[in-house]
């Protein structure tokens, strides 16, 4: 492999990083992709179907991630019409959501300015919702019952649930019934030979290692043991996951923004 030299390396599955690779370069950035997740089918979809069943008794369907939206859309019973509110954490989701068909005046997502897309941002935006519905009765299931929330993520290769469950305990702390939905599988990716090389070069030639999940900067440790951490830069898109980052041993970790624009002028202040 030629010596590519330091660049923002984008980690995320490859179906999003390639896209935003590109656009980081059409703001004047050298960046390249290695993701560090790779996105699979469920082996078995029943599960997913049975969770669509619930979506007419739902308050909202909340996805984690655009790959959210792809796999419950595509697992959606031919019969099934009626749709509830959904609610995405950025505007990838949201995109997602509205190319599948999902009605716009029936989507809540942070502002597209916001400088954080996480479930904090989105929580901002759908709490009062959330509180409007506990303290309404359910006139066909009584007023003891609680408003329903499902959640569509993605599970690890054991499938155990991938991602933080911050969100989750926000909406029982304010009455409402969670339910959880596992639409895909998120699992470490296979690195040949060369990607390993570009993964060491990469720890001491200046370049930038970009997470926006600190699960791909766990599955960059277990592929390629024995890295030289110390002398390595990261960049973080939450404070959570630069915390992890920062324990793990990376010599330099700075929080950017999740938003592209903001990310990209963050970054070129960071060089």
């Amino acid at each position: 492999m030629s010596d590519p030299g330091p660049a923002v390396i984008v980690t995320r599955p490859e179906r999003e990083a390639l896209p935003w690779a590109k656009a980081l370069q059409a703001e004047g950035l050298k960046a390249e992709i290695f993701p560090l997740i790779e996105i699979a089918p469920l082996p078995d979809v029943s599960g997913v179907q049975a969770a669509w069943a619930q979506v007419p008794e739902c308050l909202a369907v909340m996805f984690v991630s655009a790959n959210a939206v792809r796999f419950f859309m595509e697992a959606r019973p031919p019969t099934h019409g009626q749709l509830c509110r959904a609610w995405s954490t950025g505007p990838g989701t949201q995109a997602a959501l509205l190319e599948a068909g999902w009605p716009p005046e029936q989507v809540d997502s942070p502002h597209a300015q916001s400088e954080q897309y996480d479930s904090e941002a989105l929580w901002a935006v759908v709490a009062d919702q959330v509180r409007a519905a506990v303290s309404r009765p359910n006139q066909e299931q009584g007023p003891s019952a609680a408003p329903k929330v499902l959640i569509v993520r993605g599970a690890d290769a054991q499938g155990q649930l991938a991602g933080r469950d911050w969100l989750a305990l926000q909406l029982e702390a304010a009455g409402a019934q969670v339910l959880q939905a596992v639409a895909y599988v998120r699992q470490a990716p296979e690195l040949n030979p060369a990607m390993q090389q570009r993964a060491r070069q990469a720890m001491t030639d200046g370049s930038c290692w970009l997470f926006s999940s600190s699960e791909a900067a766990q599955h960059l440790l277990a592929a390629c043991p024995g890295l030289e951490l110390g002398r390595a830069r990261a960049l973080a898109t939450h404070p959570r996951i630069a915390q992890r980052l920062q324990q793990a041993g990376w010599g330099r970790v700075d929080l950017v923004p999740a938003g592209l624009g903001a990310q990209a002028v963050s970054i070129k202040s960071l060089a």
